[in-house]
């Protein structure tokens, strides 16, 4: 198996390799704000509803007298002395034709060549799907109103904050005996393509039971050891994905037939055969599946991803 200490090379780490201040005090700070916005020298990103527009197979962080005069303005904050904002701009309000416009899944095989934007791109999108899904105040139904330079929403009826929300979703490599690895489909998903398990902690749960608890009800499979691996932050919409490495104490798979369609186990010489005859297919680039799968593969992995 791969050591601990390489697990830093893997895709999924490079996301936070250059992780940018976020001027969190600078938030309520309007005349700041106004100085480092009319600086030549700042960027803005444009976000669409929650989409992004890339130009020539790039996140375009352009000069912030490019950006659209409407929209919510936010603070991402400062990298390599740059300070980087985003726009929040409506759908119907965008340039150009809707299909120009990606989502993030989208974005993301740009992002193994330009790990400087992916907190910046990440941070952005998160802050716009909140802002997409949040309109209303949950206590009166009054609107909301941003504040803090886009990171607060504050009710016009009742006065209640509001703030960005994250999901704890754990995903896991199931693992017997470090010889072989569990991986299963949804009934949706392409012939062919599988991944590790995943599924969100529930109120009062640690992440170590969350882990034991989804292994269980997705395939039936008891798990002992569980042990930490590394973490991602995931705005789709709104999720931070834990992972962990996860000790069957079995290899007898009852899959629930709902989230889970069917699930199977693989040595690596069965993944690798089936990998490069194209069989099967994992996830690949900045995917912490990805990296799980790799570290349990001891290398980088065969055939071709999704």
């Amino acid at each position: 198996m791969t050591q601990p200490d390489q697990r830093r090379i893997l895709p999924h780490v490079a996301l936070s390799r250059h992780a940018h201040n976020r001027l969190g005090n600078q938030r309520t700070d309007r005349a700041w704000l106004d100085e480092r916005w009319a600086d030549p020298a700042s960027r803005v990103l444009v976000v669409s509803g929650t989409r992004v527009r890339p130009v020539d197979g790039d996140v375009p962080f352009v000069p912030t007298s490019e950006a659209p005069a409407d929209g919510v303005r936010v603070l991402l904050g400062s990298e390599a002395g740059v300070t980087y904002f985003a726009t929040l701009v409506a759908p119907e309000a965008a340039p150009g034709a809707r299909e120009d416009w990606l989502p993030l899944r989208a974005l993301l095989p740009m992002l193994p060549d330009r790990t400087d934007l992916a907190p910046l791109l990440f941070h952005a999108v998160g802050l716009a799907e909140w802002h997409h899904s949040t309109r209303f105040c949950p206590r009166c139904g009054a609107g909301l109103e941003p504040r803090a330079a886009g990171h607060e929403l504050r009710c016009t009826g009742c006065d209640r904050p509001q703030f960005p929300r994250t999901d704890p979703a754990v995903i896991m490599a199931v693992v017997h005996d470090d010889a072989s690895i569990l991986l299963g489909r949804q009934p949706s998903w392409p012939e062919g393509r599988w991944s590790t398990l995943a599924g969100f902690c529930e109120p009062g749960e640690t992440l170590e039971d969350a882990v034991r608890r989804e292994v269980m009800e997705e395939v039936g499979i008891p798990v002992g050891e569980v042990t930490w691996f590394g973490n991602q932050p995931w705005p789709l919409p709104a999720s931070l994905m834990l992972g962990f490495v996860a000790r069957a104490e079995s290899k007898q798979i009852d899959v629930d037939g709902a989230e889970i369609e069917s699930a199977r186990w693989f040595t690596r010489e069965q993944f690798r055969d089936e990998a490069e005859r194209g069989l099967i297919h994992v996830p690949r680039g900045v995917s912490i599946s990805s990296s799980l799968v790799a570290h349990w593969f001891g290398g980088p992995l065969p055939g071709e991803g999704w």
